[in-house]
């Protein structure tokens, strides 16, 4: 995220120089698309983690189901 404000910043400072307004417009969009990218692939990976605690968390009710019938 702090990458990302350095880089807003950055193009910002350059449109103020006269550079290509679409230009600018364009570097925010590939960035913010490469923000929205990253965040799918750890809303993925902290879905698989949940998947991973849940079936953990199933099998240790199972084990002390099974021990609590013995």
């Amino acid at each position: 995220m702090r990458q990302l404000a350095t880089l807003v910043a950055a193009a910002l400072a350059l449109s103020a120089c006269g550079v290509d307004t679409a230009s600018s417009a364009a570097t925010a969009a590939a960035l913010k698309k490469q923000e929205l990218e990253q965040a799918k692939k750890t809303m993925g990976q902290t879905q698989q983690k949940i998947g991973q605690a849940m079936d953990q968390l199933q099998q240790s009710q199972q084990t002390r189901d099974e021990a609590s019938r013995q």
